[in-house]
């Protein structure tokens, strides 16, 4: 049985069959002029991932050219969305389970095999090619990208390193220094610089791959030479510099303590670096290690975690035309991020400078996210200035993301639901304000809901999807979908004073400008954070919020809440009234004139600093919890990891406490109510989890 190739492959002009005879075959094949193509096609999926039948399946297919020789082998992908997204995560648990070193090896005797073929083999890359599949692409003798193609080893992410022989086949490719540092931040290199690391040979158009591969068939592709910086680091000497260096700098990052991967990669470059079979032996022998560690683990769980969100977010979202209604630092980069996405929108403002920032923000966000010219072009002729307000009629969506000032947005919502149209809906990024009190004046309240971005929108993942009590479901439904639109993760989230990622946060940042009031130093209080495995710390973070917005939240939460708040900080108050609010101001409680500040790591402080910090996040999840505020514990987690980059080893602040025991965390609030006041005192769904 054949079927055509999918559009994006067109060019071609191939039928593509089972690979070896079977159906569900995950590789397809076909031949043409000598060249065999194999196309990896797994069925029922939209994302091709790497799983055992994956490799199983090409070993047959391996076994079948070594019989039978043809002029080269070119590896592709039938899936429009990339090459291949690495493993298939799922398998893990299964592959610790069956002996993951075993199942190692014999994936890498596969790709050793691949490798060894004695004709030409050509990997043609669109999209992205990931761990897994960017091994299968480096054993390989070359590389073509289509353009807007990428490479990169996520695994770190996960707990882990490369598995299937990346920790030896890319350092041999490129400059070595270059190769550990794409393994030990997990970034990917995009289609330029991919080229210019030597990854790829070629970059063409779709139309053009056929020629490419030709061309490199005829030698037409680059020559390969070892550089000297390579031939140094056969040194032991040198590698074990190289390698002290890079220790210091994933420490400061990434602690052994919490992510033992990329250290165990350093140890084994530092340690095999000159010796490629030794390295593959040893990169089994950790992998299958790493895979069985409890940071490993919970990393994972990460992963299915942002899975969970996402798949609340398909569906159709009937949303075209976005209007948004501000143009301040979170409605520009929301109305960027959307055009970005490919919607329609109109950022409308009463100043004009706002709007012309807006586009020079958005020309930086099409930047930072390698965009190509034709790409950022076109986001940028969907994002249209509109200080008149005239897209709000053609809205589908209309978002507001004006200052915290519910009479402002009372007058907005007034004009705005004047001129919507029929079945538009009405979403206000509000961050702290009750939507019963912001719905009193509307006429369609039934069509009105929260849409919480964080702040940076480019960069924050989460999205809060906030209902009030008369929000219709069909609304909720299509703005979750919208955030899958614009690849952002919603979590369903009911009114309620903070809703659930600033309910639980807020007491964490007071609770630092309580200690700071207590005369412990700024850096201590962010050092033991950091320790504890938060990205940053509490008084830099809300420097990076807005010391503002902080104290706006921590106002209203303290009015609205039932259990007391920690006092709000004179300190705090004196920043905000001097206009030293933060990092968009250039000063808070640090100067960040230089960028981010680094504060020199500094011990010390109470000996239940960081309880006193960590521990009422945690007692704000579990108030949520019981409230209702949000369905489950899978979905608190999520929101927490993705909207504050609480500590990912360990799994989300809900995991943390049932791995640190809910009667433990419980006695030990108990412990700090008794110390410090009510603020500490238990929730009572403690007794419920």
């Amino acid at each position: 049985m054949t079927r055509p190739v999918l559009d994006h492959l067109g060019a071609t002009k191939l039928e593509l069959g089972p690979a070896a005879g079977a159906e569900g075959h995950p590789w397809r094949r076909a031949e043409a002029d000598g060249i065999v193509w194999l196309v990896l096609d797994r069925e029922g999926s939209t994302t091709n991932t790497v799983s055992r039948g994956v490799i199983e399946a090409l070993d047959e297919e391996i076994a079948r050219l070594e019989g039978d020789t043809p002029r080269a082998v070119v590896l592709r992908s039938a899936k429009t969305g990339g090459f291949a997204a690495g493993a298939d995560i799922g398998g893990f648990a299964e592959m610790s389970d069956e002996g993951a070193a075993d199942l190692l090896r014999q994936g890498h005797a596969v790709l050793d095999r691949l490798e060894a073929l004695s004709c030409p083999t050509i990997a043609v890359v669109h999209g992205a090619a990931l761990g897994a599949g960017f091994e299968i692409a480096l054993a390989c003798d070359h590389r073509i990208a289509i353009d807007g193609a990428s490479f990169g080893f996520p695994e770190v992410n996960l707990g882990l390193h490369p598995g299937l022989g990346g920790t030896v086949r890319l350092p041999a490719l490129i400059d070595p220094l270059e190769a550990m540092t794409m393994m030990l931040t997990g970034k990917t290199a995009h289609t330029k610089r991919a080229k210019s690391l030597g990854i790829v040979d070629l970059v063409v158009e779709e139309r053009h791959v056929l020629n490419a591969v030709r061309g490199v068939l005829d030698g037409d592709g680059p020559s390969r030479s070892k550089g000297l910086k390579a031939r140094a680091l056969q040194s032991g000497t040198a590698r074990g510099l190289a390698a002290r260096r890079m220790r210091a700098e994933t420490e400061k990052k990434a602690p052994k303590a919490h992510y033992p991967a990329p250290h165990a990669l350093i140890d084994l470059w530092e340690e095999h670096g000159d010796d490629p079979r030794a390295m593959q032996r040893a990169e089994i022998e950790s992998f299958a290690a790493l895979l069985s560690s409890e940071a490993s683990r919970n990393l994972r769980r990460v992963f299915f975690l942002r899975q969970g969100l996402k798949a609340g977010a398909k569906g159709e979202d009937g949303i075209a035309h976005v209007h948004v209604i501000g143009g301040g630092e979170m409605g520009a980069e929301i109305a960027a991020w959307a055009a970005i996405r490919g919607k329609r929108v109109t950022l409308a403002d009463l100043e004009l400078a706002p709007l012309a920032r807006a586009v020079k923000a958005a020309e930086k966000v099409c930047k930072d996210k390698h965009l190509t010219g034709p790409e950022t072009r076109d986001a940028l002729d969907r994002l249209m200035p509109d200080p008149n307000g005239y897209g709000l009629r053609r809205a589908d969506l209309v978002v507001e993301a004006v200052p915290e000032d519910s009479e402002l947005k009372a007058k907005i919502y007034a004009q705005a639901e004047a001129g919507m149209k029929d079945g538009a809906i009405l979403a206000s990024n509000t961050s702290s304000l009750r939507l019963a009190e912001l719905r009193g004046s509307l006429q369609r309240p039934e069509r009105f809901a929260g849409l919480h971005f964080f702040n940076p929108v480019s960069k924050m993942q989460l999205v809060e999807i906030v209902r009030h009590d008369g929000t219709e479901n069909a609304v909720i439904d299509r703005l979750r979908a919208f955030c899958g639109v614009i690849d952002r993760l919603p979590v369903p989230v009911t009114d309620y004073p903070g809703f659930l990622v600033n309910r639980a946060l807020t007491p964490y940042l007071m609770e630092a400008m309580v200690l700071m009031d207590e005369g412990v130093d700024k850096a201590v209080i962010d050092r033991a954070a950091i320790k504890f495995g938060m990205p940053m710390g509490p008084v830099a973070l809300a420097d990076q919020v807005g010391l503002d917005i902080c104290l706006h939240v921590a106002e209203s939460l303290k009015s609205s809440l039932d259990k007391p708040m920690p006092a709000i900080s004179d300190r705090l108050r004196r920043k905000v009234e001097a206009g030293e609010t933060g990092k968009k101001a250039g000063r808070g409680f640090y100067d960040w004139s230089d960028g981010t500040p680094r504060p020199d790591p500094q011990e010390g402080g109470p000996d239940d600093l960081t309880d006193r910090l960590i521990l009422p996040m945690l007692d704000g999840c579990v108030e949520c919890l019981r409230k209702g505020v949000a369905r489950d514990e899978d979905e608190i987690d999520g929101a927490m990891i993705f909207a504050t980059g609480f500590a990912p080893f360990r799994g989300g602040p809900m995991h943390y406490a049932r791995a640190r025991g809910t009667g433990k965390v419980r006695d030990r609030l108990a412990e700090l109510a008794d110390r410090h006041g009510p603020r500490f005192a238990p929730d009572p769904g403690w007794s419920d989890i």
